[in-house]
């Protein structure tokens, strides 16, 4: 029997608000504007966390996927749960989706598609290879190394030929139990900052401008980044739109993060199809879109 309609997804850190902890509120504020929205339309709505181990997934008509952001902490748990619950109701990304995009290598195809990505070099897992001689073959002096798949940068790691000694034991245990990419570093994104775009249903919203403190080249806030309201170009709207519509279905949400590379273009770090911030409290009303565009879906 169908109890609801939309059941958002959370994690056990972030089901309740908080009065002390800024962080915590955010997140829940948020996503109360999205459950807002969706009551608003007549959609019978619940927030849980995902690993909810007593609610029957088959009483909701999709999920929608938001602050799962222990994922890559637990990803053979989530891995498994997503393919149990996929065959109980409809995900929000699709469950092609978000397997595609939990692994860097979809920056590949969307290259493929005509998308101008970070240059990238991926190190296949128990490859063996090392990073004097990865840096050496590609003819690359200032690098960053992260894995395939990951998040709040884990495992990422500012490279140049004076410290690669230093990291080359942490890279050997790596790649030995999971694939690694290799990208240029980007100089842009440190004087510049790197722009997150969000899309909902092919349809550009708002930006924010993400920097990274002085000294610091993650822009991440769990590296002291900052965070800014930002009014993106035409192009830079078109672009995001664009990477987007490159993938083999459109995501009914999306987070496109983008940057000027060091020839001067721009170019697409990452695609974020999973549990993205996207900051609805600087854009209400693009949580009311992200409601018609469920609604519109369940239809």
């Amino acid at each position: 029997m169908i109890t609801y309609d939309c059941v958002i997804l959370t994690e056990q850190r972030y089901l309740n608000d908080s009065k002390t902890d800024a962080y915590k509120h955010n997140v829940y504020f948020e996503d109360r504007l999205v459950y807002y929205a969706l009551e608003e339309l007549g959609l019978k709505t619940l927030r849980l966390a995902w690993d909810d181990m007593f609610f029957d997934w088959s009483t909701t008509k999709s999920v929608l996927f938001r602050t799962t952001w222990d994922y890559f902490d637990r990803y053979d748990e989530f891995s498994e749960w997503l393919e149990i619950i996929s065959k109980q109701t409809t995900l929000l990304n699709s469950e092609a989706l978000i397997r595609w995009n939990l692994d860097k290598h979809y920056l590949l195809d969307l290259e493929k598609n005509g998308v101008q990505i970070t240059e990238s070099h991926f190190i296949e897992q128990g490859v063996k290879v090392s990073l004097t001689q990865l840096h050496h073959i590609l003819n690359w002096k200032d690098t960053v190394l992260k894995p395939c798949i990951s998040g709040a940068a884990r495992h990422t790691y500012k490279l140049n030929p004076e410290n690669l000694e230093v990291h080359e034991s942490i890279f050997q245990e790596l790649i030995a139990n999971e694939a690694m990419m290799l990208q240029p570093f980007q100089y842009n994104i440190v004087s510049k900052g790197e722009i997150s775009m969000m899309v909902f249903n092919g349809e550009f919203t708002h930006a924010m401008l993400k920097k990274a403190k002085a000294g610091e080249f993650r822009v991440q806030d769990d590296f002291g980044g900052s965070v800014h309201e930002y009014s993106p170009t035409a192009s830079e709207i078109e672009f995001a739109e664009t990477c987007v519509k490159a993938c083999n279905e459109l995501p009914i949400y999306a987070r496109v993060d983008i940057f000027e590379d060091n020839n001067g273009n721009l170019a697409l770090s990452e695609l974020e199809l999973i549990e993205p911030e996207l900051w609805f409290r600087t854009n209400p009303d693009a949580a009311k879109l992200l409601a018609q565009a469920i609604k519109q879906k369940l239809n």
